[in-house]
């Protein structure tokens, strides 16, 4: 039996793996090479431009913090939010601004506990290891900042879109054609005359 011998050299004109390649897979082991084949846009892209996807990233840094999850137990839960389904119920049977404001509030006063909290946290993230000092536009700090103002100002926004409402309904703006018709009318019509017995008599002084 003749035994053809094992080439640990690839054959003649296989493609070699680019020089950039080369160094992301030494310094990440378990970097995925990407083809076009049944792939995302991403990996296609990640492929063409030697970087790493957003899967690379997140999986090379759990592996790193494999011993920092070990020390801080974080919860696995969600936090815990409010049910819809008695908001989703109610909005659908308003047929007042009165009605639509007593929901939306509603919800908004349930939900604004947990918004606050995710602000919070935001916002000292923006501040870790004083990162946000100097920082540029753009940046993790900034990105973090806007994020947290972003969510108040959504908060806002829900509120100042009730009260609009409620304006309009209870309170809106005067008819400036009418205002304005009224006084030329008032302008053009002369005045009445008064009363008989106020009209001064021949000699009589006036006061």
């Amino acid at each position: 039996m003749i035994r053809t011998p094992v080439c640990s050299k690839p054959p003649r004109g296989a493609p070699k793996p680019p020089p950039e390649r080369k160094k992301a897979a030494l310094q990440h082991p378990d970097f995925e090479l990407y083809d076009n084949v049944g792939r995302t846009a991403e990996q296609i892209h990640a492929y063409h431009t030697r970087s790493a996807t957003t899967d690379d990233l997140y999986r090379w840094a759990k592996r790193d913090a494999e011993g920092f999850y070990a020390e801080h137990s974080l919860p696995d839960e969600p936090l815990p939010v409010p049910d819809l389904d008695p908001y989703l119920t109610a909005l659908a049977a308003a047929k007042t601004p009165a009605e639509f404001s007593a929901v939306t509030n509603a919800l908004l006063d349930a939900a604004e506990p947990l918004l606050n909290t995710v602000v919070d946290y935001l916002a000292a993230a923006a501040q870790w290891r004083r990162q946000n000092r100097g920082a540029a536009p753009g940046s993790p700090p900034k990105l973090l900042r806007d994020a947290a103002s972003r969510i108040k100002t959504a908060l806002a926004m829900a509120a100042d879109a009730d009260l609009q409402i409620l304006r309009t309904h209870y309170d809106p703006p005067p008819d400036l054609d009418a205002l304005t018709q009224q006084a030329r009318a008032a302008h053009d019509t002369p005045p009445a005359p008064p009363p008989p017995g106020q009209q001064p008599g021949p000699g009589r002084p006036r006061r």
